[in-house]
């Protein structure tokens, strides 16, 4: 087939790119693969790797594996990498510029890493390689404990298996914020030809990490420790982790043991890292079928506590035993709150509570949080959605406050400051440590959520994704966002709308005065309704896939653990009407 002839169906501008890779400086397994999908008149797929450059955005690179401009593949990723080469050697002219680079378990994770690895070498960059796959937040903490410039995981977190990414880190050890990131898009953007990208290697400036590396950040997971004596009391509490073939498997059960736990249960099964993902559908630990082996191995050896980590082992999910023995999955913003509320209550007894600490949530994430850290005494802050956002603000007060703790609704954790993302490994070693001193006081981690929502309000909240692929899907996204901003609803549910807060223009109107506040925080495409009964709905298409999500959030107070099912039952009537008056159901 003369491949160079424009097939029917293609756009002019696609095809005339995909001539470009066929007649460029691309391996010929590349090659292959493109005429493999003209030869099959698979136009759509073409028009889909081809209509755009893959995005290199403020965290990096995620998209479907495979060739073409929008794919991720060696050559995007090439692209990518020497823009992030010729960036930190701007920024930090005259100086030695050291990475590191890890990676986890998914399907060409550990080849993206190595030819990341080979351009950061031959562009005489100084590069410390895991050798072998590793969690997320370790690559955050080794940026910090080399004292790294930059560094970048090869991940897409909880993706489908198709999926694969790469994220940018700065030196403080978090994925990269202005004004780096627009800085880097900037210099990647300039990179117009792969025939620009040093992929042959400098060996000699790629080191390899080792079990010294796992070793020290273990000890700093260890150091977060509060209640140790409950531990010693509460060793053997059952738990069953589950990596869900990710990367957590090299370190959870390992902090779990020297935390002083002695009755953990891996979910075998799942246990062998494996970028296919054999036993689920999606590798999330948000979605109950990925908790599935993890649940029935509970219900077997009749556990106290159920985790599971993603891919990466950035976030963790979890399942406790509510009052009826019926195992139930806690979602991101009950986890958090918890959580929260768990370690001001042992920082307190500690005596360590000084007045200078603080803790942070993003804006999408439950007010419940907000409310216990006020009960304490302790500031809270807010942030946009990522936890690049809470490693800036942990940056910004560094030697005036206290960082304790914080997380987003996206069963995302961070406890303490060594690593400045997400931390699936701390936060399970915390979690277990919260089961435990609630057994040795007599209650399960349910009765626990039930006691904190006597004390503060019962909050229920729910997250509704769509989905919309492709080019015409971001259009269709935008539009729905378009719509919100032009014909706000008057009323949701039989609630008032009080308040709308648009962080595209940071600012936030109260309908009832009119007065108009500045949110103080930079823009973003996220529109949040306020209701007069306390409701709270957030709108935000994703940054790193092809969604828009919907946030809501809804209270009542509960006067005593007996009225939790019938409160329950009026907060679940209460958002399936707001999901029917917005029409998203």
């Amino acid at each position: 087939m003369n491949t160079t002839q424009q097939p029917t169906m293609i756009e002019p501008a696609i095809q005339e790119k995909i001539n470009g890779w066929l007649n460029g400086n691309y391996d010929e397994a590349t090659k292959a693969e493109i005429n493999g999908l003209l030869e099959r008149n698979e136009h759509e797929a073409l028009s889909d790797a081809f209509y755009r450059d893959l995005e290199f955005g403020t965290g990096g690179l995620r998209g479907i594996m495979g060739a073409g401009s929008n794919r991720m593949n060696r050559y995007t990723l090439g692209m990518a990498t020497q823009g992030l080469c010729n960036y930190l050697k701007q920024n930090f002219p005259g100086e030695r510029v050291k990475v590191a680079i890890a990676h986890d378990c998914r399907n060409n994770s550990d080849v993206f890493a190595r030819i990341a690895a080979d351009i950061f070498s031959a562009n005489d960059i100084e590069v410390y390689l895991f050798q072998a796959l590793r969690p997320t937040p370790q690559l955050s903490f080794a940026i910090r404990h080399l004292g790294c410039q930059s560094g970048v995981v090869v991940t897409a977190s909880h993706n489908p298996k198709e999926y694969n990414g790469y994220k940018v880190y700065w030196n403080d050890g978090a994925q990269v914020t202005a004004p780096h990131d627009k800085n880097i898009i900037a210099e990647v953007n300039k990179i117009t030809s792969i025939d620009e990208v040093k992929f042959e290697p400098k060996p000699n400036n790629i080191h390899l990490l080792g079990p010294e590396m796992d070793e020290a950040y273990i000890m700093k997971v260890l150091g977060l420790s509060i209640s140790q004596d409950a531990i010693k009391r509460q060793h053997d509490l059952k738990i069953v982790y589950s990596s869900i073939h990710g990367t957590g498997i090299t370190l959870v059960p390992e902090v779990l043991k020297r935390f002083g736990f002695s009755n953990v249960h891996v979910v075998e099964e799942q246990a062998e890292p494996n970028g296919n993902f054999p036993t689920v559908v999606y590798p999330n630990p948000e979605e109950k079928e990925a908790m599935t082996l993890a649940l029935n191995k509970a219900k077997e050896i009749d556990a106290d506590i159920v985790f599971a980590t993603d891919p990466d082992s950035d976030r963790v999910g979890i399942a406790v035993k509510n009052d009826k023995g019926e195992f139930i999955l806690l979602n991101g913003n009950q986890t958090g709150a918890l959580l929260i509320n768990y370690l001001l209550q042992a920082w307190q007894k500690a005596g360590k509570l000084t007045g200078k600490e603080f803790i942070v949530k993003t804006i999408v994430t439950t007010d419940l949080i907000n409310d216990i850290a006020k009960s304490y005494g302790v500031k809270h802050y807010e942030t946009l959605t990522g936890f690049k956002y809470i490693a800036e603000k942990i940056r910004e007060l560094e030697g005036k406050e206290i960082y304790i703790g914080g997380g987003e609704e996206s069963y995302g954790y961070m406890i303490g400051d060594f690593v400045r993302d997400k931390d699936g490994i701390s936060a399970c070693a915390l979690i277990a440590e919260m089961a435990a001193v609630a057994k040795d006081n007599g209650q399960s981690l349910f009765e626990m959520m039930v006691e904190m929502y006597t004390k503060y309000n019962f909050y229920k909240e729910e997250l509704v994704s769509f989905t919309k692929k492709g080019q015409r899907g971001a259009e269709e996204i935008q539009q729905m966002m378009a719509d919100m901003r032009s014909n706000p609803p008057q009323t949701i549910a039989g609630s008032k709308v009080v308040e709308i807060s648009d962080y595209k223009i940071s600012a936030r109107r109260n309908l009832v005065t009119g007065e108009v506040s500045q949110l103080g925080l930079e823009s973003s495409n996220v529109l949040q309704y306020l209701t007069e009964d306390g409701s709270k709905i957030s709108a935000r298409p994703s940054g790193t896939e092809p969604k828009i999500k919907f946030y809501i959030s809804v209270n009542e107070p509960l006067k005593s653990k007996e009225d939790f099912y019938a409160v329950e039952l009026k907060l679940d009537a209460k958002i399936q009407q707001i999901l029917t008056d917005l029409k998203l159901k």
